[in-house]
């Protein structure tokens, strides 16, 4: 039986780069760059890479990136749009807590929620970490993207959604914020591409950053930093505050 997440994202490849979430691409190509200080030779792991927004915009910048999702639909999407634009980037099929690669790359990113914090357990979710820093070189940098879990507290999330989802798109109900697991309950009617009506229970956890900086220490990371992360406009100028939906964080090892 499939997960929420794999049948969220099946046939879902057009409607997912029209979501208002995915319009920040340029802005966080932008970030990554000055954060690995423009250099051309580092090798990038793009984990949840979607319909390859991210993977895409740093290859044409000069990188080389390798992307990889569970979605067939979304990857072949990805491919798609590499092709129509002469891009070469190396799309892959893996799930993220199961990775085949040890000391490979020298940044890996995930951004936008692409796996991390969607797992049905937090083991899972560490899972993913872990094999994101067993992918990394010594010295290696991840970058992502959270939940927030410091914005439930103060703010609803059904409110959030509903002020920021577009026409057409996605709808939430029976929306539960669990906080004794700090996990987001709710029912997600979604049309795919096809017109194909679905209803998925959904949950999702959200952190809070010390969580994710014991997390990290635990993997060996040295250095971690957190941020509020604001679409399409990353920012270490940005302190993480409650009205962040999302937090970002960098950490290196």
């Amino acid at each position: 039986m499939k997960k929420w997440y794999e049948e969220l994202f099946e046939n879902y490849a057009q409607k997912y780069d029209n979501e208002s979430f995915t319009q920040g691409t340029l802005g966080e190509c932008d970030f990554i760059e000055k954060e690995i200080n423009f250099d051309k030779s580092l090798k990038i792991l793009d984990i949840g890479c979607g319909t390859g927004r991210h993977s895409i915009e740093l290859s044409k910048r000069g990188y080389a990136v390798t992307g990889i999702d569970l979605s067939d639909s979304l990857l072949a999407k990805a491919k798609e749009k590499a092709e129509e634009q002469q891009i070469t980037v190396h799309f892959i099929k893996h799930d993220a807590r199961k990775l085949p690669y040890k000391h490979e790359y020298d940044v890996v990113i995930m951004l936008c929620d692409g796996a991390f914090p969607l797992m049905e357990t937090d083991e899972m979710n560490y899972e993913i970490l872990k094999n994101a820093t067993k992918s990394l070189k010594q010295h290696g940098k991840i970058i992502f993207t959270t939940l927030n879990g410091l914005f439930p507290l103060h703010h609803s999330i059904e409110k959030f959604f509903a002020s920021n989802t577009k026409k057409d798109a996605a709808t939430y109900r029976n929306n539960t914020f669990d906080l004794m697991t700090f996990r987001y309950y709710n029912v997600t009617e979604i049309e795919d591409d096809f017109g194909n009506k679905k209803e998925l229970h959904c949950n999702e956890r959200y952190y809070v950053p010390s969580e994710i900086t014991w997390l990290l220490k635990s993997l060996g990371y040295k250095k971690i930093e957190i941020f509020g992360a604001k679409l399409g406009a990353f920012s270490m100028d940005d302190t993480l505050t409650t009205k962040d939906f999302e937090m970002l964080v960098v950490a290196k090892k």
